[in-house]
C-alpha cells in the first residue's frame, strides 16, 4: 500500500467521524469543502497520481473512488439525520420577515391588441372572425385568387417556397377561398393573421407581418357598401374627423379595384411631412370580388356579388401610435413594449 492510498483511507475515516459529530448543515458544508471542494484534500491528493508507479495506479484510483464514496455517503447520512433538507435548504430557506415579491404579469403585444380591437370593430358590423393556415398551397394563395402565372408575387424572390411546392402564405386572402369553398353564401368574415414575404427589413417593411382581411358576399352588394364599412372602420380607429377616399388600382382578385386612404391623422388632412403634404395616408387595397374568383369557389357571379378589403396591422399601429420604425415592434425591448 503506497502513501497516497494510506492518506485517502485516513481522510475518509476522519471525514466519517466529523460528519457523525456535525451539529448543523453549516458544519456539513464546511466538511464537504474541506475534503471534496475544488481546493480540498482529495483534489490535492489527486495531483500526486503522476508519481505513482504504473503497477500501483489501478489500486490507487480504486482507493480514490472508494474514499470519495465513503465521504459522500457520510455527508448524506448526516444531512438526513439533521432533518433531510441539508445545507441547500438552509441556504434557500424562505425568510418570513421579508416582504413578499409580487409577480409582474405580462400583457399582449401591441399588434395582438390592435388585431383584437379591429376584430371587435368589424364584429359590431356583422363580420365573423376566421383563421387559416400559415403554410399554404399554390392554388389557394394564387390560382383561386385569379393571380396569373406571370404575376411578380409568384416569383421565389418575393414568396417563400418549400421544396414540396408549398409556400408561406404571402397574404391572408387564401382564408377567403377556404371559407367560400366550405360555406354557402351569404358570407361576411374578417381574417386576421401573419403573412410572409421576402422583403428586406427596413423602417416600413419586414419578412413577416400581420394583415386583417375582410370579405362580404351576398346579393346586391355594391361599392357603396364597401365604402361605408371602410369609413366606419376609420372612425372607430381614429375618430369622427377622419375621412376616406378611394383611388382606382389593380388587383387580380378584385374588379373594380381601389386603394383606400385615410385623411392624415397627424395634420388632420391639412398636409404635413407624414402625408407628404397630400392630406391623405395610403392604408391598403380593396375592391369588388372578381367574378372569376366567385366561379373558382362554385358561386354564380350572376347571382352573388361582394367586396374584399385588407390592411396591414403594423402600418395601422405605426399611424395610431406614431411609431417611426416597424422594427421597434419586434426588437423585444421591454422599455418600448411596456408603453402599450
Amino acid at each position: 500500500m503506497n502513501d497516497i492510498i494510506e492518506a485517502v483511507n485516513r481522510a475518509a475515516a476522519d471525514a466519517e467521524m466529523k460528519a457523525a459529530a456535525a451539529a448543523d448543515a453549516g458544519a456539513l458544508e464546511a466538511l464537504r469543502i474541506e475534503y471534496l471542494g475544488r481546493n480540498g484534500l482529495f483534489p490535492e491528493l489527486s495531483k500526486k497520481m503522476g508519481s505513482v508507479p504504473p503497477e500501483e495506479r489501478k489500486a490507487t484510483g480504486s482507493a480514490f473512488n472508494t474514499g470519495r464514496t465513503r465521504i459522500q455517503n457520510a455527508l448524506d447520512e448526516a444531512m438526513a439525520r439533521l432533518g433531510g433538507a441539508g445545507a441547500k435548504a438552509d441556504k434557500d430557506a424562505i425568510d418570513l420577515t421579508l416582504p413578499g415579491r409580487k409577480a409582474a404579469p405580462g400583457h399582449r403585444h401591441p399588434i395582438t391588441q390592435l388585431a383584437d380591437e379591429c376584430v371587435s370593430v368589424f364584429r359590431r358590423m356583422g363580420f365573423v372572425a376566421v383563421d387559416g393556415p400559415e403554410i399554404e398551397d399554390i392554388y389557394h394563395n394564387f390560382d383561386a385568387l385569379n393571380t396569373p402565372d406571370d404575376h411578380p408575387s409568384r416569383d421565389p424572390k418575393d414568396t417563400f417556397y418549400f421544396p414540396d411546392g408549398r409556400i408561406l402564405r404571402s397574404q391572408t386572402s387564401p382564408v377567403q377561398i377556404r371559407v367560400m369553398e366550405t360555406h354557402e353564401p351569404p358570407v361576411r368574415i374578417v381574417a386576421p393573421g401573419r403573412v410572409f414575404r421576402r422583403d428586406t427589413p427596413d423602417a416600413t417593411h419586414g419578412m413577416n407581418f400581420h394583415q386583417i382581411e375582410g370579405l362580404y358576399i351576398d346579393k346586391g352588394v355594391s361599392m357603396a357598401d364597401l365604402k361605408s364599412v371602410l369609413q366606419n372602420f376609420a372612425w372607430e380607429m381614429f375618430g369622427k374627423d377622419v375621412n376616406i377616399r378611394l383611388r382606382p388600382h389593380f388587383f387580380p382578385f378584385t374588379e373594380p379595384s381601389v386603394e383606400y386612404d385615410f385623411s392624415c391623422v397627424v395634420c388632420g388632412g391639412k398636409g404635413c411631412n407624414v402625408c407628404k403634404n397630400s392630406g391623405y395616408i395610403e392604408i391598403a387595397g380593396a375592391g369588388m370580388v372578381d367574378p372569376n374568383v366567385l366561379k373558382n369557389v362554385g358561386y354564380d357571379p350572376e347571382v352573388w356579388s361582394g367586396y374584399a378589403f385588407g390592411l396591414g396591422l403594423e402600418r395601422l399601429a405605426m399611424l395610431r401610435y406614431r411609431i417611426p420604425d416597424l422594427r421597434f415592434l419586434y426588437d423585444n425591448d421591454i422599455r418600448f413594449l411596456e408603453q402599450f
